[in-house]
């Protein structure tokens, strides 16, 4: 055993991943905090930091830390700019502040004494040689005040105790015997659509104004005023790579593909080419570059789809047939999920005999894609593809690019969707697709914003995908539509629709089945999106509400509030003075009403306080006072409120203005 004068315990640093394995995750500009259990013998006090620093910086930076309840400490940093930083924290017993504190409550009580005084200066005296000259000539002052013995001993107290003092001394402080954390951390802060993005997914092919006419990549084009007068920031694309025709399926999946069914675009690769070519039927590179800009004039970017998968025509199957698994006959084994059978779909095999050539192929794909100014992408699949690979080419990748976002389309299980969030995605799919009581939806997203996994986990919520029509979406008709809509777009600030089909409401689906009929994934489909029935005007609506509130626009403040009714979800988030306070009828057909029981805290409100609540969705104020308040929501006029909340100014907040 090693005899030691450290006296203090530093354990429990939030955020922290998987025991500091991987970085945790934050957006550039906005305050990290900082979390730990720090305790030490006795009851001296103790000094936190938190110190920081940019990944290739020379110099740390170093915020204070403020204990908070029972040893738990916390503060933030700000990490300035887009990149990797490190953090810790360190801890020691500042005796000075010790001092400061015991001789406060002497003199509380009236017991001080001129010996108690005594005890500070060997103290603040120690610290003269290390301050610069203004600083020691002002400490000189204070330590001749507090041992003037002419002076009433209040006033030499006060010196003492000063706040001033406590300033002064702070960074003069020693720091002997400090403790720091046994791990240096890692942050990866990212731009801000990693944190705030609407993602709006269109087939290009179906985006033709003529008839019977396979819609190309300059169609798309002509349909992004729309998607922007819609209010999305990210148009995404399913893959546009050339499509196989070996085992293409047909209309509706069907194993026989007649002479003009066009294929799925997730069956990768033809004699034309594979993952870093574009179907020809959609045009050429030049028209890709095309639709990038067009979608940057209108403050939106494009997302491509990557999906590691080859048809048996990739140039990959005959070029390299050891990235493959092959059956007993010699034959390539394609994808299977029992009883569904994927014949136009070979899977790559991380077990592979070239690993190093299978990984720097995958890589180079993003690469390619990288170099053309896309830097937004949606990960097929990712969970059926080797864990250390995405680690190894996420992080490289985010080096090079650290402007790239990866979303993760992973419907798995809950860990395993966390752990290609800790190897590098950037957002993920959720299951918010399938929660739909108030048990389930409160309990999901307090995991996913009350734990631990709000370090490293980005939810993305989208209500529909071409390969997911839920029930309730089916049955539900318009009102479950716009609730789905106001839930994905409010508890997350990053959501996503599969968009022609969401507009119009869709809900033809295959018989006891999640999935449309006549999909669209095996055949161009003709969409009128300015029927009268369209749901753009309401997804307007939503999307300007989210851009105007920065509470919409983060995660982590999400506060689930009491309503005596199962059927009434609220829920509020808080940046700054902006409150929004959410209340939905998870009821697609009857009038709902109930008594609320609102935190007030979360809110920014004290517990008697009256204040306004503005409906930003339905229109119309209300004036509520205190937790208790009324709502009542008919699903056939507005299934929700999104109400601004505005705390009413009293009479010492008019004074404070004038």
């Amino acid at each position: 055993m090693s005899f030691t004068r450290e006296r203090v315990v530093v354990r429990t640093v939030r955020p922290e991943v998987a025991q500091g394995r991987f970085p945790a995750k934050a957006i550039a500009g906005h305050p990290v905090e900082v979390r730990a259990d720090i305790l030490c013998d006795s009851h001296d006090v103790l000094a936190v930091v938190v110190h920081w620093k940019a990944e290739a910086a020379q110099a740390w930076q170093e915020t204070r830390l403020t204990l908070d309840v029972n040893d738990a400490w916390r503060g933030s940093f700000v990490p300035p700019a887009v990149g990797r930083y490190h953090y810790t924290v360190t801890a020691w017993v500042d005796h000075l502040a010790t001092w400061q504190r015991d001789l406060t409550k002497k003199a509380d009580a009236g017991v001080a004494t001129p010996i108690d005084l005594r005890i500070g200066v060997p103290l603040i005296t120690d610290l003269l040689p290390r301050a610069a000259t203004p600083v020691r000539r002002r400490l000189e002052q204070l330590l001749a005040a507090l041992q003037d013995e002419a002076l009433p001993l209040p006033i030499r107290v006060d010196a003492a105790v000063s706040e001033e003092l406590a300033d002064l001394t702070w960074s003069l402080d020693p720091r002997a015997n400090q403790v720091r954390y046994d791990r240096i951390l890692e942050l990866v802060a990212e731009r801000e659509r990693a944190g705030f993005s609407s993602w709006y997914e269109l087939f290009p092919r179906s985006t033709s104004s003529e008839p019977d006419t396979h819609g190309t990549l300059r169609d798309v084009i002509t349909r992004l005023d729309h998607v922007a007068a819609l209010g999305f920031d990210v148009l995404y694309l399913p893959p546009i790579h050339p499509i196989g025709e070996t085992h293409r399926k047909g209309r509706n999946n069907t194993i026989e593909a007649g002479p003009d069914d066009p294929g799925s675009p997730w069956a990768i690769g033809s004699r034309h080419g594979g993952h870093k070519d574009i179907h020809p039927e959609l045009g050429t590179i030049e028209d890709l570059r095309a639709l990038r800009d067009a979608c940057r004039d209108r403050g939106m970017e494009l997302a491509l789809d990557i999906a590691f998968q080859c048809t048996p025509d990739h140039p990959y199957v005959a070029e390299h047939p050891e990235w493959f698994r092959h059956r007993p006959d010699g034959s390539i084994q394609y994808a299977e999920n029992p009883p569904k059978r994927y014949q136009d779909i070979y899977p790559f095999d991380f077990e592979t005999s070239d690993p190093e050539g299978l990984w720097t192929e995958l890589r180079s794909i993003f690469e390619h894609w990288l170099a053309e100014g896309i830097r937004i992408f949606r990960v097929d699949n990712p969970h059926t593809k080797s864990f250390p690979f995405w680690r190894w080419c996420l992080d490289d990748l985010s080096r090079r690019y650290p402007d790239a976002i990866f979303l993760s389309e992973a419907f798995t299980r809950p860990k395993r969707m966390y752990e290609l969030a800790m190897r590098g995605f950037t957002q993920s799919y959720t299951y918010f697709t399938w929660r739909r009581h108030k048990h389930e939806l409160e309990a999901y997203y307090r995991e996913l914003f009350h734990t631990d996994v709000v370090d490293f986990f980005r939810p993305n919520s989208w209500p529909n995908t071409p390969d997911i029509l839920t029930d309730q979406l089916q049955s539900g008709g318009r009102p479950m539509y716009v609730q789905r809509l106001v839930l994905a777009a409010t508890l997350t600030a990053n959501y996503g629709m599969y968009g022609p089909a969401f507009e119009l409401m869709w809900s033809a689906a295959r018989p006891g089945s999640e999935e449309y009929l006549d999909n669209e994934k095996y055949e161009i489909k003709r969409w009128d999106v300015d029927q009268p029935h369209s749901l753009a005007e309401v997804i307007a609506l939503v999307n300007r509400i989210r851009h105007a509130h920065p509470a919409l626009q983060q995660d982590r403040t999400l506060a689930f509030h009491e309503v005596h009714n199962d059927q009434l979800l609220a829920y509020s988030k808080t940046a700054g003075d902006d409150r929004i306070l959410v209340v939905v009828n998870l009821d697609p057909q009857y009038v709902q009403a109930g008594m609320t029981w609102l935190d007030m805290q979360a809110l920014g409100l004290e517990e008697d306080d009256h204040f306004e609540v503005h409906d930003l969705f339905a229109g119309g104020t209300y004036h509520w006072h205190g937790p208790a308040n009324y709502v009542q929501l008919d699903p056939h006029i507005s299934p929700a409120h999104i109400f601004e909340v505005r705390r009413h100014r009293t009479e010492a907040d008019h004074e404070g203005l004038a």
